[in-house]
């Protein structure tokens, strides 16, 4: 991702909590296409950080399934390369992001 602390739009990203560092896989599905596998860098109750295996469009939606969760609608936000930030349209629940970390690690 992009350096914050020079990006001219930081305000536009300000996170509304801290992302938690993974090294895991989910399925990813863009709209019209296959699900495939993709790796995630990160995560938080409101998005994740995610590689791409076909660089998507700003503002395009995808659904990102962790194991065990349904499939979780979210907005691409950030591009740098193949490497994605997504916003999730509605936010994990505190107990459910806490459950996905504890399986995840």
């Amino acid at each position: 991702m992009a350096n914050l602390a020079s990006d001219p739009f930081r305000a536009l990203y300000e996170r509304r909590s801290d992302r938690i560092a993974l090294d895991a896989d989910v399925s990813l599905r863009r709209s019209g296409k296959n699900t495939y596998r993709v790796h995630v860098y990160d995560v938080s109750p409101h998005g994740c950080k995610l590689e791409f295996v076909e660089r998507p469009k700003v503002d395009e939606h995808v659904w990102v399934k962790f194991e065990g969760l349904d499939s979780i609608e979210c907005l691409v936000c950030r591009l740098d390369g193949f490497v994605v930030g997504v916003e999730f349209v509605r936010p994990m629940h505190e107990a459910v992001f806490e459950s996905l970390i504890a399986r995840l690690r």
